[in-house]
């Protein structure tokens, strides 16, 4: 049985609609899925949302992840939305990631960003930077760089050699390199230079470094093939090391720590996946680019890989 993967638009007045529609007629996902666009969306301005686009990009969400709840769909790709035109219209989330989170009744989930040879989860998101130090804690960087290796783990997962999800994840590439079975996760620090040594901020000694330890103590007894964490890592060299081959994935203390890079290194092929839900979600890490829509120059990258992340988490979820 073919899998079923519910699509969103997102805000209709983006560019969500051209870049699903080029992504489906790209012939490049892959074929042992069904991919199914939810919701119904009004006629539009391109390029001006409305009330109306709003809260069509709303009930979208509501109806996908509700067929996903029931087991009709096997997992969710949505497009942008606009978030000011959705708070306007009752959207009373953060985000989409918070919005699933909050549906499914799930407190243990984060923000993960792939793409390119960038992997980054995040243990505090939409918060001012100022805010960053107080929400620190030892036991968010733990509960985040579980989820992260568990979603290594997944990825790296063999699929059927006779299906077409393995051929088609160039876009998506998995985990080929791990240690002891494992994945190798670095964790950043939070100050310049990972605090050097304390003299410029004490985070690293006091709250990452501890966390880091006890990950490792975890992984130990929640996986056969464990994953090994290091750090705390200095963030304006961590990146670099990554993209070098030398870690598969690196826990961020905060929202564009992890996302400047990822951004720098694949923006047209990033994709955001929302860590802890019983159902694969992913999403393209761009926005709704109005001052663009309709006019034929939207990437559909980022999509396309969302699309095909989607699928071969769905997958492998079905053959572990």
């Amino acid at each position: 049985m073919n899998l079923r993967i519910g699509i969103t638009f997102g805000d209709c007045a983006g560019i969500g609609p051209e870049i699903v529609r080029a992504a489906l007629e790209s012939k490049s996902l892959p074929a042992a899925a069904e991919y199914v666009v939810i919701g119904k969306y009004p006629d539009c301005s391109l390029g001006k949302p409305t009330l109306e686009t709003a809260r069509a990009a709303a009930a979208a969400l509501e109806e996908v992840v509700t067929l996903a709840r029931r087991g009709e769909i096997d997992a969710i790709v949505t497009g942008p939305i606009h978030k000011a035109r959705m708070y306007e219209a009752g959207f009373k989330f953060p985000g989409q990631t918070e919005f699933f989170a909050d549906r499914c009744g799930v407190k243990n989930f984060a923000m993960c960003l792939t793409g390119g040879k960038i992997t980054v989860a995040l243990v505090t998101t939409h918060i001012a930077l100022s805010e960053v130090p107080r929400a620190l804690k030892q036991s968010e960087i733990v509960r985040v760089g579980l989820l992260l290796a568990d979603f290594l783990r997944c990825r790296s997962l063999k699929l059927d050699d006779t299906g077409n999800l393995t051929a088609l994840s160039s876009q998506v590439p998995k985990i080929d390199r791990p240690v002891a079975g494992g994945s190798r996760i670095a964790v950043a620090g939070l100050n310049p230079h990972a605090g050097e040594s304390g003299k410029i901020g004490r985070e690293e000694i006091e709250i990452i470094a501890p966390a880091i330890t006890k990950l490792n103590q975890s992984v130990l007894t929640c996986h056969q093939s464990p994953s090994v964490f290091t750090g705390p890592h200095s963030p304006d060299t961590v990146f670099h090391r990554a993209v070098e081959g030398e870690f598969d994935a690196v826990v961020c203390m905060y929202h564009d720590q992890g996302l400047i890079p990822l951004k720098l290194h694949a923006f047209h092929s990033g994709v955001n996946v929302t860590l802890g839900l019983p159902f694969p979600r992913t999403s393209p890490d761009h926005g709704t680019a109005f001052e663009i829509a309709g006019k034929g120059i939207a990437h559909p990258d980022s999509m396309t890989a969302a699309i095909t992340l989607a699928a071969e988490l769905a997958q492998a979820r079905t053959s572990s």
